[in-house]
């Protein structure tokens, strides 16, 4: 499993349930999250998907990108989905502790109903944010021992 990788994209949303736009640049606050996304402040801070989940998608004839599946940071080389519940990940200047691996997909979401799957909930991951700061498309990503 690779312990690194890079950020592909980053995106944000103001409305929970809806897909995120890619941005060139987000920020991240300690313990609360992407500053002007939906979901912070809750105890899904900030949420990651792999491309490779995306290209998977693709393989099947969707036609999806970064943030359609309502991803913050979209990332490529590092298995997201393999990290367990309290990895530490360094992304750029920001420090993120894994508190979720997938989710409950909304009854059927759009991308469930045109592929008969979608990869959120085993492959999608959630994470609080230790150290706050900037994430650009980029940016390394990396497993760390470090807060």
């Amino acid at each position: 499993m690779a312990a690194s990788g890079r950020v592909e994209a980053v995106c944000i949303g103001e409305r929970k349930g809806e897909r995120k736009r890619p941005a060139p640049r987000i920020a991240l606050v300690a313990d609360y999250g992407v500053q002007g996304d939906a979901h912070a402040g809750s105890e899904r801070q900030v949420s990651l998907l792999a491309m490779e989940s995306l290209d998977k998608l693709r393989a099947k004839g969707l036609e999806v990108g970064p943030g359609d599946l309502a991803e913050n940071i979209a990332t490529r080389g590092i298995e997201l989905c393999a990290l367990p519940v309290g990895t530490m990940l360094k992304v750029g200047a920001v420090t993120l502790e894994v508190t979720q691996i997938g989710k409950e997909c909304h009854a059927p979401c759009a991308i469930a109903q045109q592929a008969g799957e979608c990869v959120m909930p085993t492959e999608g991951i959630f994470a609080r944010v230790v150290v706050g700061g900037e994430v650009r498309p980029g940016d390394a990503i990396e497993k760390t021992d470090e807060p």
